[in-house]
């Protein structure tokens, strides 16, 4: 274990994984901790974040797990009061849920269109308004929001509603890093591109033949070549997190092989 976030407390959003394997959610949270941060693995399932604090545990680490929906305001409150009265503090958020619902303006129900935002936007929105008190208090703290190459690009996938959500959550966590700068607390967001993890097997091969198709028609549209994984996204959060980042806020961070370079 290295100790660039020695005995800082980091509540993840979206620790768990949709699938086998690392999402970029659960990568970061056992980075984290493997840099010395005690860990809250948040996850709307609760199998999920139980075997994310699982892992941390059984590298020697310190995690404990709650489900809830980050669209519930009481469900966000009540995980920050558990934090609170394990760890007594809150030194980094981490915003990791997100959905990619199909549909443009036509097709797309409205229902639809409404969970889009809710779970990519203004679940953000929630987490941040119970834990910025507790930043307030401490005079310190870190946001990392995930959000996605899709903020600044159109690309082959008819999801208007993940594309407007993504480039309203870019444009808030500038707006927390001019708004909360003064108190010690940093705002920043990361913006994966073309990533092979779980989400993408359970939520976008549908638009491919098959998942073989898909791997090999995102790896041919990276400039890399190939797709990045969940551990690109994570070493970048652990980054932003970190000291090494203490002069750094309001960046949108792109994390795609070169993708918003097209």
């Amino acid at each position: 274990m290295a100790d660039r976030l020695t005995d800082r407390i980091a509540l993840v959003f979206g620790a768990g994984s949709s699938g086998p394997g690392w999402g970029n959610g659960k990568a970061a949270a056992v980075l984290y901790a493997r840099e010395g941060a005690k860990v809250v693995a948040v996850d709307q399932n609760q199998e999920a974040a139980a075997e994310t604090a699982a892992i941390i545990a059984q590298e020697g680490n310190t995690a404990i797990a709650c489900a809830g929906d980050v669209t519930r305001s009481d469900d966000i409150a009540a995980i920050v009061a558990k934090t609170l009265a394990a760890f007594g503090r809150i030194d980094i958020l981490h915003n990791n849920v997100g959905v990619t619902v199909m549909g443009d303006p036509v097709t797309l129900a409205e229902a639809d269109w409404q969970r889009g935002l809710d779970v990519n936007l203004t679940s953000v929105f929630l987490t941040c308004k119970h834990v910025l008190p507790v930043m307030l208090r401490q005079q310190k703290g870190a946001i990392i929001n995930i959000s996605s190459s899709a903020a600044v690009q159109i690309n082959d996938y008819p999801y208007v509603t993940y594309y407007a959500s993504k480039a309203g959550l870019n444009q808030m966590t500038r707006s927390l890093a001019i708004t909360y700068g003064r108190h010690g607390i940093r705002a920043n967001v990361i913006m994966p591109g073309l990533m092979n993890t779980p989400l993408i097997h359970r939520q976008i091969s549908g638009q491919y033949a098959d998942a073989a198709a898909m791997i090999a028609a995102r790896d041919a549209k990276s400039p890399m070549g190939h797709m990045g994984d969940a551990w690109d996204v994570a070493h970048a959060a652990l980054f932003l997190a970190s000291d090494e980042a203490k002069y750094i806020t309001g960046v949108c961070l792109p994390v795609d092989g070169g993708l918003t370079c097209l």
